[in-house]
C-alpha cells in the first residue's frame, strides 16, 4: 500500500540523542541556587534526579507533563525557587546558550526534502515537557521546519507516545484516514514503532544504543535518515 504521510519522532530522531533535555538549564540554574559554589555540582545532580524521576513517571502513565510541571516539582523537592533561577537566566541568555547541544542530524533537512518533494505529508510527534516555542526555535534555526507541515509536542496534549490518540491526532493533522497508509520514525522501539504499529501504521526504528529494549518486530530498521526514502520507496 503507497504511503501518505511520514511522521517523525524529535529527540534521537530527527536530533541528535542528549540524555537530558535540560541539563545545561540545570547547571546554570544551581549556579544560581547553591549556597556556595562547591554545593553547585550537588544541586545539579538532585535537580536531574528530579527531571529523571518526572520522565519515569510521565512515561509509564502515559500522562503528559509540562516544564512548569516539572520545574514546580523541582522546587518543592530542594525546597528553592527553581523557577525564579530557571527564568532569570532565561532573561539573560538566548534558548542557544540555554541548550547549546541541541543539533539536528547533518541529513535530517536533505531527507526531509527528498520526501517533501515526493508528496508525502511530513508531520512531527513529539513526547516533550518543553513548550512549542522551545522546538520551533531549533527547527527554524537548522531549516527543518518548512518541511514538517504539522508539528504536535505532548506539553499541549494530555497524553504521551505510545498512547493511541496522540498518534490519532497526528494522523488527523495531515488529513491521512487510513493508518497504513503511514510510517512513523523514531529511535524508541516502545514509544514510537510499538505505538505507531498499535493504531496501524508502519513503524521504523533508527537503529541506537541509548533506547531501552522492547519486544517488536520494525517494519524496517535503518541506522541514518539519509536511508529512510529507499525504504519507503521499496513499499510504495
Amino acid at each position: 500500500m503507497a504511503v501518505e504521510a511520514v511522521l517523525f519522532d524529535w529527540g534521537g530522531t530527527l536530533s541528535e540523542f542528549v540524555s537530558l533535555e535540560m541539563i545545561d538549564v540545570w547547571t546554570l540554574a544551581a549556579h544560581h541556587l547553591a549556597p556556595t559554589p562547591d554545593r553547585e555540582a550537588e544541586v545539579t545532580a538532585r535537580l536531574v534526579a528530579v527531571e529523571e524521576r518526572f520522565w519515569e513517571r510521565t512515561t509509564g502513565s502515559c500522562a503528559s507533563g509540562t516544564l512548569a510541571d516539572l520545574i514546580a516539582e523541582a522546587s518543592d523537592e530542594l525546597g528553592l525557587d527553581v523557577a525564579e533561577a530557571v527564568l532569570e537566566e532565561a532573561a539573560l541568555g538566548h534558548l542557544d546558550a540555554w541548550t547549546p547541544h541541541i543539533r539536528h542530524r547533518d541529513d535530517a533537512v536533505a531527507t526531509l526534502r527528498t520526501l517533501a518533494e515526493r508528496g508525502l505529508r511530513i508531520a512531527l510527534l513529539s513526547n516533550t515537557h518543553w513548550p512549542r516555542a522551545f522546538h520551533e526555535h531549533f527547527l527554524e534555526r537548522d531549516g527543518l521546519a518548512p518541511f514538517i507541515e504539522a508539528r504536535l509536542y505532548s506539553s499541549e496534549m494530555t497524553h504521551l507516545k505510545p498512547h493511541p490518540s496522540v498518534f490519532e491526532v497526528t494522523l488527523d493533522a495531515v488529513g491521512v484516514r487510513d493508518p497504513a497508509r503511514a510510517v512513523f520514525v523514531g529511535d524508541r522501539l516502545y514509544d514510537d514503532v510499538w505505538g505507531a504499529q498499535q493504531v496501524g501504521m508502519r513503524g521504523v526504528h533508527v537503529a541506537n544504543d541509548h533506547a531501552p529494549a522492547w519486544e517488536v518486530e520494525p517494519d524496517a530498521v535503518i541506522t541514518r535518515l539519509a536511508e529512510l526514502p529507499a525504504v519507503i520507496d521499496g513499499w510504495a
